[in-house]
Formats: structure tokens, C-alpha cells, sequence
């Protein structure tokens, strides 16, 4: 019996890192690319005898991170392989305010990070795994605000809805192959992570919708990432998972 491989982005906090140890199982092998390894996860998979190898990458260099991406999953044998998944969770917020006073390079890190790289990750995954015979899932974790316009948000809500439509039309491409991946881009809901936190911590008069996001905390609306990640995985081993190129956790459809 082969192993079910995992690709992760963004592992080291968050509900990356809850991810990452609930995806450390048997019969799996799980790559986390992050710009921090994890001595925990590594301990964890110590113990658990399960397979782990480490990044440490900084996604915002996006060429160079889905060149080493391809490069290593050419140099695995496939039927080493049951499946093969690529789950793209990194991202990041830049400076919360408006656009005219956005900071050039903070901005330009932040859809490198959260729009660039999911796609070369993605090319370079679709593209290896193509011949390898196995079935495939790229799931792509995405954001409410990706449908949602928010004042002082633009770039991260650009990043997200950038990565929603991408997701759309690599659906469309893999739907007419042979052995196509299944993909989607998935809205986690609402999640007590370090963004959560960097938007409270936000200026009143830069961030209209503040006083949004702290009831958000106050009133204990906030889901932990353990659970998210364990809603997320859930969704992710569905049957019908990539029926829905575009879904929401929180939608009662979904």
C-alpha cells in the first residue's frame, strides 16, 4: 500500500499548524512549506513514526518556490503514491488602511504570498502529478473576504478573490482531462488566528469595519483553528469534494 501525500503551505501557525498535525497519520506523507519549521510538528511525527519533511520557504519568492516544488515531486517515484493533494493555506495581510496609503512592498508581499504562489504551486503540482495515475485534489483555503469588498482590506481581499477565480478556471481545465484533480477554493469561516488579531489591533480611522471585528471576539463568534482545521480536512476528504469550484464552510448548502 502506497502512501497518501500532502502538500501544505503555511504550516508552522494557525490552523496551518493544526492541519499539519492532524494530517500526521499513517500511511501519509506530509510536505509543509513554511519560512519557520516546526520543532513541535517534527517531535510529533517522531512519535507518531509518521512521514515529515520540512520547508523553510519564503513563499513571498514564488518562482523559486514552485520551481523546488516540481523539481522535488519529479524526483518521486508515483507509485510510491494512493493520492496526492496540495492544500495552498498560506497568506498574508498586509498594513491595514487604504490603498493610497499602502506601502509598495508590503503590498506587493502580500499577493506574492497569497496569490502568486497558490498559483505556481498549483501549476507545478497539476503538472507533475498529471501522469502519476492516482487521484488528486488541490484544495485552496480562501476567505469570505474574498467575495466581500472591505474598506482597507484591498489587498488581501484582492488576494482572495484572485485565488477564487483561478480556482474557477483550473476547474474548468482538469473537468476535460482524463484523470483531472478535483479543486476548490474553500472559505473556512471565521477564524481566531493572528489576522483576526492584526484587525482588532487595527487603527479605528484606517479600518471602518473594526468595531465588526472585535464583536466578532467579544461575543465568542470566533471558531478555534483546531476546529476549522478539523472542519476543513473533513470537507476535504468529502466525496463530492471540487463539485463546488468556489465554497464556504459556513454556507448551510455546503
Amino acid at each position: 500500500m502506497g502512501l497518501h501525500l500532502y502538500i501544505l503551505t503555511g504550516a508552522s501557525r494557525g490552523m496551518g499548524a493544526a492541519m499539519a498535525q492532524l494530517l500526521l497519520a499513517d500511511k501519509h506523507g506530509l510536505l509543509c512549506l513554511s519560512r519557520k519549521p516546526s520543532d513541535a510538528l517534527a517531535e510529533q511525527a517522531r512519535v507518531k513514526g509518521a512521514q515529515l519533511e520540512q520547508w523553510p520557504l519564503d513563499l513571498a519568492h514564488s518562482l523559486e518556490a514552485g520551481a523546488k516544488l516540481e523539481q522535488w515531486l519529479r524526483g518521486r517515484e508515483p507509485g510510491a503514491y494512493e493520492s496526492a493533494t496540495l492544500i495552498n493555506n498560506a497568506s498574508v495581510m498586509p498594513s491595514i488602511g487604504p490603498l493610497s496609503a499602502a506601502d509598495g512592498q508590503d503590498l506587493s508581499r502580500a499577493l506574492r504570498v497569497g496569490l502568486e504562489a497558490p498559483m505556481m504551486l498549483a501549476a507545478a503540482f497539476l503538472r507533475v502529478t498529471e501522469t502519476w495515475g492516482v487521484p488528486r485534489r488541490l484544495l485552496n483555503i480562501s476567505s469570505g473576504f474574498g467575495q466581500r469588498a472591505i474598506a482597507s482590506l484591498s489587498g488581501y481581499c484582492a488576494a482572495k478573490a484572485g485565488m477564487d477565480h483561478f480556482t474557477r478556471c483550473v476547474a474548468l481545465e482538469e473537468a476535460g482531462k482524463p484523470n483531472g484533480a478535483r479543486v476548490c477554493s474553500l472559505a473556512p469561516g471565521v477564524i481566531d488566528t493572528d489576522m483576526q488579531l492584526q484587525m482588532r489591533s487595527a487603527d479605528a480611522t484606517a479600518f471602518p469595519n473594526r468595531p465588526r471585528v472585535l464583536e466578532l471576539k467579544t461575543s465568542g463568534r470566533l471558531t478555534s483553528p483546531a476546529d476549522a482545521a478539523a472542519r476543513v480536512l473533513a470537507y476535504l476528504a468529502r466525496p463530492d469534494f471540487g463539485a463546488n469550484p468556489v465554497a464556504d464552510l459556513r454556507d448551510p448548502s455546503t
